[in-house]
């Protein structure tokens, strides 16, 4: 009866493991570092909808991220829309790509910062 209960509380602690380690997200992007000025450069990266890339232009100064401006996607409309007014946004105020995603928005949460970690790489 023991060795039961051992098994069990061991399985529920590998599982509860391997569930914080689904939720870890991909290493981020440092912001890029000019020569100075303004820079204007553009980035991929795949959302939801894994055939058309979501692409972006983002503007440094002096290798501070200060625009950031989605050029074409093709996600989910309605679905997709926080990402693309949060996302953005937390990118600029963290000033990496290494913010949270949007509930119910993922892919294309992780598909922004991946194209903002294209371009500034």
């Amino acid at each position: 009866m023991r060795s039961l209960k051992t098994v069990i509380i061991m399985s529920a602690i590998i599982l509860l493991a391997l569930s914080f380690a689904g939720c870890a997200q991909d290493e981020a992007a440092p912001p890029a570092t000019g020569n100075g000025g303004i820079q204007v450069v553009q980035g991929e990266g795949m959302g939801y909808n894994a055939d058309v890339p979501i692409k972006v232009e983002v503007t440094l100064d002096d290798g501070v991220i200060t625009d950031i401006t989605v050029l074409e996607h093709e996600e989910t409309a309605g679905l997709s829309d926080p990402a693309f007014e949060q996302i953005p946004a937390a990118i600029i105020e963290a000033q990496s790509t290494d913010v949270d995603v949007v509930t119910n928005a993922t892919d294309t949460s992780k598909g922004i910062m991946q194209a903002v970690a294209d371009a500034i790489n």
